[in-house]
């Protein structure tokens, strides 16, 4: 049996998945969710004061067509290859005929501005979310064209002077095979999903609502363990895996009687893993606070309270998932 290797530390690690329209395309209509993904251009300032004031790092993981100026330079890096889904519906790439120009005209789309504040604050990673939001466990894609997509998303981030080092998959359709592409294009850690049934990786029709459902009920009570993590789980395979351990669900004023269980489930997986020198990984959208953006700013706030507090008794620190596979890199 193996035996569990502490950090020196425990670790928060925060990743938040930053994809405006692109993450919801399929799902959603602009009529629909529009203002959410509006709001995000009020979410991400909010975001980087709030992570500064407690001395929060974050890795926002982006998907690669944001960080194109404009329409024009967007077409410029788009592969060649592009992933043949057997639903078309999947695919990005339709849309661009009718996306607008640039942010400007368009700030469902795009999002020059917003990541350039992230770039310039200096205090947090910029991963990849893949070029074109790629889905890989759905039908019809293949390995060559998520090579190709990651391809795309490193050349149009070298434009920015940037080298991306980790990766967050897609809709979580974590694919085991396809680690060792990620590696050949330069990436060398990725957030894997909580070990349990009700979180592993499904494309759109093998999901369920049974599934979705436990996973609601499981964001205010207890039912699958804290997913904390000890060292020796992070570095098992060819990547290291600073695997998710909560998604920070949005204030429902349906369900805010329940908002302090919700509270306290985060906290204990915090206090756990500051305890036992384990990581605790929590990750969200930045469109998921784009309603009732003051509710959710507060409750971030109380997690981030809190975070300060197990770092002054426990020396719970806040990393980046490169800042953490550099530290274990630099112990082996």
């Amino acid at each position: 049996m193996k035996m569990p290797e502490r950090f020196d530390t425990g670790k928060l690690v925060i990743s938040l998945d930053f994809e405006l329209f692109w993450g919801v395309r399929d799902k959603r209509s602009i009529a629909q969710y529009g203002p959410n993904i509006l709001a995000v251009q009020q979410v991400i300032p909010a975001l980087l004061g709030l992570f500064d004031r407690y001395e929060v790092k974050g890795t926002f993981s982006t998907v690669g067509f944001l960080f194109a100026r404009n329409k024009e330079e967007l077409l410029q890096y788009c592969p060649k290859q592009k992933p043949a889904y057997t639903d078309p519906r999947l695919s990005p790439y339709g849309d661009l005929a009718t996306a607008g120009n640039d942010e400007a005209a368009d700030p469902y789309h795009f999002g020059y501005s917003l990541l350039k504040k992230i770039q310039e604050n200096g205090h947090h990673e910029i991963g990849t979310h893949t070029f074109c939001h790629y889905y890989c466990l759905e039908p019809g894609q293949q390995l060559s064209d998520f090579r190709a997509d990651l391809e795309a998303a490193q050349n149009i981030a070298a434009s920015w002077g940037l080298k991306m080092r980790s990766l967050v998959f897609p809709r979580n359709q974590f694919n085991q095979a396809y680690l060792e592409v990620c590696r050949e294009s330069g990436l060398d850690s990725y957030r894997g999903n909580p070990v349990s049934w009700l979180y592993a990786g499904r494309n759109k029709n093998d999901e369920s609502l049974f599934r979705r459902a436990l996973r609601i009920t499981d964001a205010y009570l207890n039912l699958t363990g804290h997913h904390c993590h000890d060292k020796s789980d992070v570095k098992e395979g060819p990547l290291v895996n600073v695997a998710a351990s909560r998604f920070l669900r949005p204030w429902s004023r349906k369900l805010r009687l329940l908002e302090p269980l919700r509270l306290r489930r985060i906290k204990k997986g915090m206090e756990h893993a500051a305890k036992t020198g384990k990581l605790f990984h929590l990750w969200w959208h930045p469109h998921n606070f784009g309603a009732n953006l003051e509710q959710n700013m507060q409750f971030l706030e109380s997690i981030l309270r809190y975070y300060r507090e197990l770092h002054e008794k426990y020396g719970f620190s806040s990393i980046t998932m490169s800042g953490l596979t550099d530290k274990l890199h630099a112990e082996q």
